[in-house]
């Protein structure tokens, strides 16, 4: 980071938020993202070449490390444009669709005695056995670390036993062998939402025979959208990095250097099915669960993910550097789309239409005060501002090779 930092006129920076199977959304955008790189550099082009930090939480976890994890040649083991099908492929395996999550979601008093059947048949485990995404991300990263990883990554998680959040990034990993787990343990770990899949347990080691146990659930319980939390690591490791060397003359906090692309998954802003009148009659079973949803855990998602939309927004907005921060959402998601796990075929072919739907949609900030996002007049589309986004990437890399 010292050496980008050093050469280079911008901090850039990837966020991607938890969301399950909503992935597809933001995977859709950057696919187009890394299209548009391609276009200006080369086919070789990465998303992972252009940014100083890529911070991703659960769902947006996986993505981050599948852009950033090193194959045999040392390069992204996946480049964007496959990420869409990887989702497709194996969404249905990580969340099977049987008979009694299908009845959960009927209506009627059946629906209400399926809720309590299930409720109870469920207290000893989570909805899902989280086996195949075990497998699958244990097959595909094997024994890759941290430390591996092709830029500096930021995934958050959190232990339970602590109750504390747990921050892995790719620069702790590289200081510290206690700091420095498997990046399979890391995904699954960022991804055990609780109620859907099981916490995950495990150790690091170091040479002086040191032993860190983690407790870990989902990243969104402490931070659904990272993009906050990449902004603090860089402020942390620019302090560092000015404590080594009296040349680096960096202020995180002026925004005029920031270059921030903060991607969500979809938010049901408009779907209203939660209300004070309804909440107020709820025990701690509607809390949990209610009419196929998992309020509590839906509330806290949304919440986190919307409160750093805010700080963030507010922040680029006071300095007069809109354009610098960059967030495309969907906060009008209805239905089965809105969903983090219903991946039946007809629904995951139905993200992928609403990820490129957004593309095609006018450029939104969110208003402070209603907390919605509102179409920003004279920026054009998603697309265009994704294609804006690409050549100052490029033009900041290359400036970085001195090319």
């Amino acid at each position: 980071m010292e050496a980008n930092f050093a050469r280079g006129r911008m901090i850039t920076v990837l966020s991607i938020d938890g969301g399950g199977i909503r992935g597809i959304i933001p995977a859709t955008v950057l696919r187009f993202l890394e299209a548009k790189l391609q276009e200006i550099d080369g086919p070789d082009a990465r998303v992972a070449d252009y940014f100083d930090v890529i911070a991703g939480t659960s769902t947006g976890g996986l993505v981050t490390t599948m852009i950033t994890a090193p194959n045999d040649l040392n390069r992204p083991m996946f480049a964007a444009a496959d990420i869409v099908q990887f989702y497709l492929d194996h969404s249905p395996r990580i969340f099977p669709q049987t008979k009694s999550l299908l009845t959960e979601r009927c209506s009627g008093i059946s629906h209400f005695l399926s809720q309590v059947t299930n409720f109870f048949g469920k207290v000893s485990g989570p909805r899902y056995d989280g086996k195949y995404l075990r497998s699958l991300t244990n097959r595909l990263l094997g024994d890759r670390t941290l430390n591996q990883t092709l830029a500096n990554i930021v995934i958050p998680a959190f232990d339970i036993k602590l109750l504390q959040p747990v921050i892995f990034t790719t620069n702790d990993a590289r200081a510290s062998e206690l700091k420095n787990p498997r990046l399979a343990d890391v995904c699954i770990s960022t991804s055990a939402a609780p109620t859907f899949l099981p916490a995950h347990y495990f150790e690091t080691r170091d040479a002086n025979g040191g032993i860190r146990a983690f407790n870990l659930v989902d990243g969104g319980v402490a931070a659904n959208n990272p993009t906050l939390t990449a902004i603090s690591h860089i402020t942390k490791e620019i302090s560092v990095l000015r404590n080594l060397h009296d040349y680096i003359d960096i202020d995180p906090m002026d925004t005029r250097r920031m270059l921030v692309l903060s991607l969500g998954t979809g938010a049901p802003k408009n779907d209203e099915r939660f209300s004070a009148a309804k909440a107020a009659k709820w025990g701690i079973l509607n809390w949990i669960l209610d009419d196929g949803a998992t309020p509590i855990i839906d509330i806290f998602g949304h919440a986190s993910a919307d409160m750093v939309d805010y700080h963030v927004s507010t922040l680029f907005q006071s300095l007069n550097t809109t354009e610098n921060y960059l967030r495309i959402q969907d906060d009008t998601l209805t239905g089965d789309v809105a969903s983090v796990d219903i991946a039946t075929n007809e629904n995951l072919q139905n993200l992928v239409r609403t990820g490129q739907a957004l593309l095609n949609n006018n450029v939104s900030r969110v208003n402070l005060e209603t907390g919605k996002f509102e179409a920003v007049e004279g920026e054009g589309t998603n697309q265009d501002a994704l294609a804006r986004f690409a050549r100052l990437l490029c033009e900041e890399r290359n400036l970085r090779l001195g090319e």
